[in-house]
């Protein structure tokens, strides 16, 4: 080996070294990037004609390993879903009342309804009393009113869910899109054997925040091309080109394309009590998500249903299962108030027509229980003359309503009674072909005693709020667990680094000291020859 091989051996030692000293930078600069995975250079040894000719550089290569990758973007789906329902959930606790506290003093349905009850027995005492009347109807406004809370509160919380498809499917779209755009640069620099390492550290910190919005898959094609698929295995496109479409068809990126979570606009729909969403169903009154199919470039498909898990998937559950059987079981326990009162011989509350007993049988956006629970109020003949609550003093309608509509005998919670103008009123409380498209049941008997169906109620409603806060403690801790594992394997140990620069220090000024004594040799050997 000559003077000259001895230089381009030491310089190539030195190209390495600022090489890797690039890649520590990077490293170091993002220590801090939250989905940044650390990068390793790639530096092997040269070889031509069996003899060392210094060292050659690879490809940066990405700290990450793809089982672990996975089970973090499944936890990360996990952990967004059960903070989206346990946040929206919180607002529906905050109105139920506390189920811990005195009772008469906790404002559930069950002790509104209660105090109704002991004001009822009061009023037996001193039935011509004014202010014993009076407690009554505040009693019962009471209890109405507490129900309109709840029911209040229900739209508000599904209309937080709509609002937040819409905006997420934005930001899906966003994300998708982006992994696109990064997939077709790496695609083009990996043909050409260029370094992607930057690139895919960049498509990986945007699957990262796509895991979050809802629960996906991603599978690298030999080309470098990322396949998305919900957990389902629906593929989600993220350029034209994966559907057979030309990628002239749309700007990328978009928050438009290829997902939709409306009818054309671009703002979420209005929610009633009556709407629903049912895919297929002409009278859904709510648009579902579809997806750009590539059939033509308008074309799309509803995936609504595909689409689980995730910021995306539980506000979907939210709206279209979790509020809706929350309504259904108010409302029919509105409905079950009214006629039990009705058929003791007290018409004291009514639905918002003013009718004093309802109709159970029929079901759907036409049934009379929806939008009930919105609508039922005291009868105003009642908040206008107190005083028939015991006309002429007589308490024989008082006695009757404490013993049958408080009752919980069968005769008091189940089958039907016929009112003097021969309507027919059903005593027990509807339990299952509920909700504005007939599908939701209560998830508890309807022949129980009016106290015991709102402890129900409220019992059921609470189960679904714990259940979703407790699992969200668990699953963020299984999320934790993970990520410390991705860590070890993807994060930047700053320590690690910086004692890879001492050593590159070291390396550097070794390989700069055979530069500067070959050049000192080739002087002295021009030195000789002149």
């Amino acid at each position: 080996m000559d003077l000259g091989s001895a230089l381009s051996i030491a310089s190539s030692g030195l190209n390495g070294i600022e090489y890797q000293y690039s890649v520590i930078s990077q490293n170091v600069a993002n220590s801090s990037t939250a989905g940044y995975a650390s990068e390793s250079a790639s530096v092997t040894s040269a070889v031509a004609g069996n003899q060392g000719t210094g060292v050659r550089i690879g490809q940066t290569v990405v700290n990450v390993s793809p089982y672990l990758q996975s089970s973090l973007h499944t936890q990360n789906a996990k952990v967004s879903a059960l903070t989206a329902s346990s946040n929206s959930l919180a607002a529906v606790e905050s109105v139920q009342g506390s189920t811990s506290a005195v009772s008469g003093s906790t404002e559930t349905l069950s002790d509104e309804l209660g105090n109704v009850q002991t004001a009822l027995t009061s009023l037996t005492s001193t039935p011509q009393e004014s202010s014993a009347q009076t407690a009554v109807i505040t009693a019962a406004t009471s209890l109405t009113d507490t129900i309109h809370t709840l029911a209040s509160t229900y739209t508000q919380q599904r209309q937080t869910a709509e609002d937040g498809i819409v905006a997420t499917v934005s930001t899906i779209n966003q994300d998708l899109t982006q992994i696109g755009q990064l997939s077709k640069q790496i695609m083009g620099l990996q043909a050409v054997g260029s370094d992607t390492s930057s690139l895919e550290n960049s498509r990986l910190q945007v699957m990262n925040d796509l895991s979050t919005q809802v629960g996906v898959t991603f599978t690298e094609t030999s080309k470098g091309d990322m396949v998305v698929t919900t957990e389902d295995g629906t593929k989600l496109p993220t350029r034209p080109d994966q559907i057979g479409l030309s990628d002239n068809t749309q700007t990328l990126p978009s928050n438009t394309w290829p997902l939709s979570a409306t009818d054309g606009g671009t703002a979420s729909t209005t929610i009633t009590d009556s709407m629903y969403y049912k895919a297929g169903d002409t009278d859904s009154a709510i648009a579902g998500i579809t997806v750009a199919d590539g059939k033509t470039s308008t074309s799309t498909t509803d995936i609504t249903s595909h689409l689980t898990s995730g910021t995306l998937g539980a506000n979907i559950t939210l709206r279209d299962t979790t509020y809706p059987t929350m309504q259904a079981q108010l409302n029919s326990f509105s409905a079950t108030v009214i006629n039990r009162f009705t058929a003791a011989g007290m018409s004291l509350f009514t639905d918002g027509s003013g009718d004093t007993s309802v109709a159970v049988s029929t079901t759907g956006s036409n049934s009379s229980l929806t939008n009930l629970a919105n609508g039922i109020t005291v009868n105003s003949t009642y908040s206008d003359t107190p005083s028939d609550l015991a006309p002429s003093g007589s308490i024989t309608t008082i006695t009757n309503v404490l013993s049958d509509t408080f009752g919980t005998s069968s005769a008091n919670v189940s089958g039907t009674t016929t009112l003097s103008d021969g309507t027919v009123v059903s005593l027990d409380s509807p339990t299952s072909s509920l909700g504005p498209d007939g599908t939701q049941t209560t998830g508890y008997s309807g022949a129980q005693g009016l106290v015991a169906l709102a402890s129900s109620l409220t019992s059921n409603q609470g189960a679904t709020i714990s259940t979703a806060t407790t699992n969200l403690t668990y699953a963020t801790a299984v999320q934790t667990t993970i990520s410390g594992k991705v860590t070890n394997v993807s994060g930047v140990n700053v320590n690690n680094e910086m004692a890879k620069i001492v050593a590159l220090q070291n390396a550097y000024t070794a390989n700069a000291k055979i530069i500067s004594s070959v050049q000192t040799m080739f002087s002295a050997l021009l030195d000789a020859i002149n």
